[in-house]
């Protein structure tokens, strides 16, 4: 007995409904992985709660941590949101490293509602990061590949309100 292994995959979205999508990840997912290195290249990955403020992701752990200190060193990261089946990856730099105790109240009441968490109110210091995206690319399937690049050189390629750059702030 052969067993039918065809699987009908849903027709691609339109290219700005892709930007949409992605711009509604950012807004309400809670975490992601964030990829990085140290600088001889060794890499890391740690999942961590964000807030997206519509320019950047605001990210916060512990200074001693590996990603705080390579974030630190090189400025670097990689960013990836979502399942396998619907993957938003972003290249990104760290544009500010703010100490928790100058982050504006309201930033990080945001952030501590968000994440479930607050950094402010940890032991020890827990800065807080604004990654700023310079790429991103997201598909679901193979029929989305061919237009997965959604932002170049920290600029939206089209869609409605994605006219704001992220690599100007």
């Amino acid at each position: 007995m052969s067993a039918n292994l065809t699987t009908v995959n849903p027709p691609a979205r339109a290219f700005d409904q892709r930007i949409r999508d992605t711009l509604d990840r950012l807004e309400h997912d809670v975490d992601a992985w964030f990829a990085t290195a140290d600088p001889a290249g060794l890499p890391y990955l740690v999942p961590l709660s964000f807030l997206w403020d519509g320019q950047a992701l605001l990210v916060s752990t512990a200074r001693t941590n590996p990603t705080a200190r390579f974030l630190e060193a090189t400025g670097k990261v990689r960013v990836a949101l979502g399942p396998t089946r619907d993957v938003v990856l972003i290249d990104a730099e760290v544009r500010e490293v703010i100490p928790a105790a100058e982050i504006p109240a309201e930033v990080g009441d945001a952030f501590a509602v968000k994440a479930g968490f607050d950094p402010r109110k940890q032991r020890g210091a827990y800065p807080y990061f604004r990654i700023v995206p310079l790429q991103v690319q997201a598909w679901r399937e193979a029929n989305e590949l061919a237009g997965r690049d959604l932002m170049i050189d920290g600029k939206w390629l089209s869609a409605p309100d994605t006219d704001r750059s992220p690599a100007a702030g």
